[in-house]
């Protein structure tokens, strides 16, 4: 059997493309926020300006009851509470996502280590605090509060985890879950919230957070393999082993198996 064929140009294109596709989420992602926070005003506005116990009552009912006064079509989760939630808890993912990273960066075989792989946690900590402001900026304009803490359940993981950290490889192990927590967790956002701004919102996020998984199983397969000197930009994809190709990308469609609850993260 010949051997497998790497078609360099190809790898090349799709290195660009991967490049890009950060900087096309963060204009969708500020399209969608302000464009929601101009629907989701008017409701609001209604709300607060009308007067007495009665007029707020009323207009709590209409806020929290009526979303087809900014929503588009129905929500399966039912309203715009849920919504809230459902930021808050992306906003939690987000915030324990930036702390990960950050403890990460300041480990001696990081901060001392791969350049790469430094650079890649340096530029990913600011990616996911940009996406925390994203959802926290969007939970506030529909009326809720901003989530400025981690999402407890998988800080237990991570609490668990850190102290059995000896090198890059685990700290590699404890990101791709992260990362793939978050990227499904949007994905199945998309379809529970009730705006097609927010719907814009998650599904903008969702395949940065499935770039980061894919970027760091192909780390993960280099490093296993003893090949932590190919863990370099730009990559010599003469010297990749075949699989580096797809290894990043196990599933054909992304799974959310592990989605997070809407209001597991949610401030109570």
């Amino acid at each position: 059997m010949p051997p497998e064929q790497i078609d360099t140009r190809l790898l090349v294109e799709l290195t660009e493309q991967s490049q890009d596709l950060n900087s096309d989420a963060s204009r969708i992602t500020r399209s969608a926020l302000t464009d929601f926070g101009q629907a989701v005003e008017p409701v609001r506005r209604r709300w607060w300006e009308r007067g007495g116990a009665l007029a707020a009552a009323v207009g709590t009912v209409a806020l929290l009851g009526g979303r087809r006064a900014f929503a588009d079509s129905p929500s399966p989760s039912g309203s715009m509470a849920d919504d809230i939630m459902a930021l808050q808890t992306a906003a939690s993912i987000e915030n324990l996502a930036v702390s990960v990273y950050r403890t990460a960066a300041g480990l001696p075989f990081i901060k001392d280590g791969n350049k790469t792989v430094a650079a890649f946690i340096a530029k990913t900590t600011q990616q996911h605090e940009a996406h925390a402001q994203a959802f926290n900026a969007a939970a506030t304009r529909a009326g809720g509060r901003a989530q400025s803490g981690p999402d407890a359940k998988y800080k237990a993981v991570v609490d668990q985890m850190l102290p059995s950290i000896k090198g890059p490889a685990d700290v590699v192990k404890l990101a791709v879950t992260l990362e793939d927590v978050a990227a499904q967790t949007y994905t199945k956002n998309v379809s529970q919230v009730s705006n097609a701004d927010l719907r814009k919102l998650f599904a903008s996020v969702a395949p940065v957070e499935a770039q980061h998984r894919a970027t760091l199983l192909a780390v993960q397969a280099l490093l296993a393999g003893n090949a932590a000197d190919l863990v370099t930009i730009p990559v010599d994809p003469s010297k990749l082993p075949a699989a580096a190709g797809s290894v990043g990308f196990p599933d054909a469609f992304y799974r959310t198996d592990n989605a997070s609850p809407i209001s597991e993260g949610a401030v109570k």
